[in-house]
């Protein structure tokens, strides 16, 4: 397969360069943006950044609907957390994608409220009320803080994220979230008693359907848009079936902003802080990988640079988060799994995803519109978006020379050991619980193990070679893989 092109802002003629070739040609070569930097026209940038909401909408707003009854607020509160969680979520979003400074990775990255902090912020704030709320608020802050502080230095591990590292991981990302979007299409409440229905798994099974006939049928910028378009169809075709909820609508204000500190000044407990400062390891794990992955899919490798303005956007956003009544915030990688389908590769995109997400936030009448997708017709979308991150990790693992020293044996451990939470989900149930924060997550099992893995035998104790081999290189000096 040919190579793809790079792009570069700053590019110049090689020193010998054909003195004959069309300056004016090689002027416009010079000046061409990488699709990354690319703006699109408005209408295309909305819909393009509408798809990315559609598609993180229902992972925003889980955490929230799972803590606040655990807690011990009212509905109305609840739904208040909701969205302080969109307008957050999109606050970080627009610092991952355009940033400042050396904050923020400059990619079309999505960020929003992690669901590695669950577990843990169940446990600090059960029963408790507001005081749990601000105490886990206070927690999230100074972990933050310090993900911030650690960030230039966490970034420079991107040298022991080879193809071999990165490739097992993407693919650990997509089949990870797989279970999400089969949750998704059995109707999201498994106490509900239409769970895993007939009806609810033909409602998934209609909208995939949908969303591959639209990619194949479709051209040019409906067929970027297909899942969007799958989604309005689904939905539509689920209102007379009955499992469109018209609920949301009716209860939802027009206006509301959320209050800074709207349960009371954050409360500091060392036993929180300290989990919160594992769940945000386990973050910054994540979201290398997941810039790694991205950087790949839209042929701008993440060097150590890029990944320490992701982290430190990471870690700024989760430390602001609490002020607006938001949580920890990560990567979102089922939107990996949206630039490599649609191919829609500016951030700008993304960071119109991320205006769209505050302004859902303002107004949750507006929100509520995009929460009349019913889940199975999302689920039946998220199996084409979490599928192709897979198949991103697939295409990845074809470049790391399987066939050399024992980087087969690292990909099948570390697959192993990280779809244990997924095959087996109460393997670790004896274990303490703030182990659970590492090991309930595949994607962090798997990515430690692979890091430990590729350290054993391709590290220590070896001399380097004096031509390096494709697994051995960095991330950013890998030729990229193109996502199809």
């Amino acid at each position: 397969m040919a190579a793809t092109p790079r792009f570069r802002n700053d590019a110049v003629a090689a020193p010998d360069a054909d003195p004959h070739l069309d300056p004016a040609r090689d002027s416009a070569s010079a000046d061409r943006k990488h699709p990354v930097d690319e703006t699109l026209p408005p209408l295309r940038m909305f819909t393009s950044g509408l798809q990315h909401v559609a598609a993180m909408y229902a992972g925003v707003v889980a955490p929230p609907m799972i803590l606040g009854p655990a807690v011990g607020l009212t509905p109305k509160e609840t739904a208040f957390l909701m969205g302080a969680s969109l307008f957050t979520a999109g606050l970080a979003t627009l610092l991952q994608t355009l940033g400042f400074w050396r904050i923020g990775a400059r990619l079309p990255f999505v960020n929003g409220v992690s669901f590695a902090g669950v577990t843990p912020m169940v446990a600090i704030g059960k029963d408790r009320g507001h005081d749990g709320i601000a105490v886990i608020f206070g927690a999230i802050i100074v972990a933050g803080l310090l993900g911030f502080l650690l960030a230039p230095y966490f970034c420079k591990l991107v040298r022991f994220f080879p193809p071999v590292v990165t490739g097992t991981v993407i693919t650990l990302i997509g089949v990870s979230l797989l279970p999400v979007a089969f949750n998704w299409s059995q109707g999201g409440n498994a106490t509900a008693d239409d769970y895993g229905s007939t009806t609810n798994i033909t409602m998934a099974a209609v909208t995939l359907v949908i969303v591959l006939a639209l990619r194949k049928l479709l051209r040019g910028f409906l067929q970027q848009i297909a899942i969007l378009l799958g989604l309005v169809v689904g939905t539509l075709i689920a209102i007379p079936v009955g499992i469109t909820d018209f609920g949301a609508i009716k209860d939802a204000d027009l206006v509301g902003f959320p209050t800074p500190f709207h349960f009371g000044a954050p409360q500091f407990e060392v036993a929180a802080i300290v989990s919160m400062c594992i769940v945000m390891l386990v973050c910054m794990t994540e979201s290398t990988a997941d810039m790694l992955a991205l950087g790949r899919i839209v042929d701008r490798p993440a060097d150590e640079r890029t990944i320490e303005g992701g982290l430190r956007a990471d870690t700024l956003g989760s430390a602001i988060s609490p002020l607006f009544n938001g949580f920890m915030c990560s990567a979102f990688a089922q939107n990996i799994g949206l630039v490599a389908m649609t191919k829609v590769r500016s951030r700008f995109v993304v960071a119109a995803g991320g205006g769209i997400l505050i302004v859902l936030g303002l107004v949750p009448v507006a929100a509520s519109v995009i929460a009349l997708v019913p889940l199975p017709v999302l689920g039946g979308a998220g199996i084409v978006l979490f599928g192709s991150v897979a198949a991103s990790g697939i295409q990845t693992l074809a470049t790391a020379a399987l066939e050399k020293g024992e980087n087969a044996l690292i990909v099948a451990a570390a697959v192993g050991i990280g779809l244990i939470p997924i095959a087996a989900p109460d393997f670790y149930h004896a274990f303490p619980k703030d182990a659970l924060v590492v090991l309930d997550s595949g994607i962090s099992t798997g990515c430690v193990v692979a890091i430990v893995l590729n350290l054993a035998f391709n590290h220590l104790g070896r001399k380097p070679d004096p031509d390096p081999s494709p697994q051995e290189q960095s991330p950013a000096a890998a030729a990229p893989v193109a996502a199809h």
